[in-house]
């Protein structure tokens, strides 16, 4: 392949992105090859039974891998610098394995108040139905952490940027708190990106993606994946997807891979056109406040300078005074498309109170910093401009 005498160790994630991972067949294939079986066929009787016990290298059944699951893995463990990784069949069965694999009856989790709806569920509504305490805290507050810290802490948890107001929990920090009392470090980093933060480098242990979003990024299939050391990847999360089941299926596997090879240009263009409309949307006379982790107003910009490659791909703003306000402002956009997913090449808008944070109470809500005229924005690949342009007529209709 290109640049097969050149040391893997010094490609940039550009190229990391488009051929890391690639297993050919025997026909010599340029696009990596889609393998759609199921099972696999044994030479012998001899060879399965090696394989099952694990003595012979070999794919069993793709419940458990497959090869092109196989290629999105390897990829993916070279961007983020991971040992190891598994794909799973959505950013949720990602984050939920992530922690049912290890955690048991008994055991006590402290997570960042700050998660998306379903998280949130998983550790306030679920866990506990296993067995599993749970103590939510809020993740800029390093004191909060310490004193959550119970004998039975075996897993920190947290999502940073937040959804959807994008505040900012101290990577370095927690994770050293958590190393302190002998528990593992989850961290979902989906709004930065693998190529905005790197959460391993700062000491999580395990990363989680939902790879529905900028991973693959044009809106087309459903996927996760967890990144982590050898032994928790290949033994304690394996045998927990081998036999639960979530696996990530070989054509979605296909298309995050084709996904991947165009991420660094996509986030740039996010990320450049985000810090652009934030900018944009902070001179605007009808907006109240603007949340965006590059910009200098935020209350955490040195920390984002310090853990962040860039500001992000999303933007939070809250306009007018009331959901009506909010509504009035989504409805008049043209260009951009009301929707609850992000991380799109398309430009997203939503209204997180009533759509991804819809079962919180309003107080808990505002806690967060959720309100009712809170819109938050996935800004995509468009022309910066025409974006500006689209919201700067819907948000005429407040002034």
């Amino acid at each position: 392949m290109a640049g097969k005498n050149k040391s893997r160790e010094t490609w940039s994630p550009a190229t990391q992105l488009v051929h890391e991972g690639a297993l050919r067949s025997q026909f010599g294939e340029t696009s990596e090859a889609l393998f759609l079986n199921s099972g696999y066929v044994y030479s012998s009787a001899e060879e399965a039974e090696a394989r099952f016990k694990g003595e012979a290298d070999g794919y069993v059944y793709s419940r458990y891998a497959n090869p092109t699951v196989s290629m999105f893995e390897q990829r993916m463990c070279a961007l983020e610098g991971a040992d190891a990784a598994r794909g799973t069949a959505s950013g949720m069965a990602a984050v939920a394995a992530s922690l049912l694999c290890h955690l048991k009856a008994g055991d006590h989790i402290v997570a960042g108040r700050a998660l998306f709806g379903s998280c949130l569920y998983i550790v306030e509504d679920f866990l506990p139905r296993c067995g599993i305490t749970s103590t939510l805290v809020d993740g800029r507050d390093l004191a909060a952490w310490e004193d959550a810290v119970t004998p039975n802490t075996k897993a920190f948890f947290f999502e940073t940027p937040t959804n959807p107001v994008l505040e900012l929990v101290d990577i370095e920090a927690v994770a050293k708190i958590a190393k302190g009392c002998g528990a593992l470090t989850v961290v979902d980093n989906v709004f930065a990106t693998p190529l905005g933060q790197r959460p391993m480098e700062l000491g999580a242990d395990i990363v989680v993606y939902s790879a529905t979003k900028h991973i693959d990024g044009q809106g087309r299939c459903l996927g996760g994946v967890v990144l982590g050391p050898q032994e928790f990847i290949d033994e304690t999360l394996h045998t927990f997807l081998k036999h639960t089941g979530p696996s990530l299926s070989p054509f979605n596997a296909w298309v995050l891979l084709k996904g991947l090879e165009t991420l660094p240009l996509r986030v740039a263009r996010h990320c450049e056109s985000a810090a652009k409309i934030a900018d944009f949307l902070a001179d605007n006379t009808a907006v109240a406040q603007v949340h965006y982790p590059g910009r200098a107003d935020h209350p955490q910009y040195d920390l984002a300078k310090k853990q962040m490659a860039f500001g992000g791909p999303l933007v939070a703003f809250d306009v007018g005074k009331t959901k009506n306000d909010a509504f009035a402002v989504l409805n008049a956009l043209e260009l951009f498309s009301i929707s609850n997913n992000l991380g799109d090449a398309k430009s997203l808008a939503t209204h997180p109170a009533t759509t991804t944070h819809q079962r919180l109470i309003p107080e808990a809500r505002a806690e967060l910093g959720i309100f009712d005229n809170t819109i938050r924005i996935s800004v995509g690949i468009e022309d910066a401009g025409d974006l500006e342009a689209d919201l700067d007529q819907a948000l005429s209709t407040m002034k």
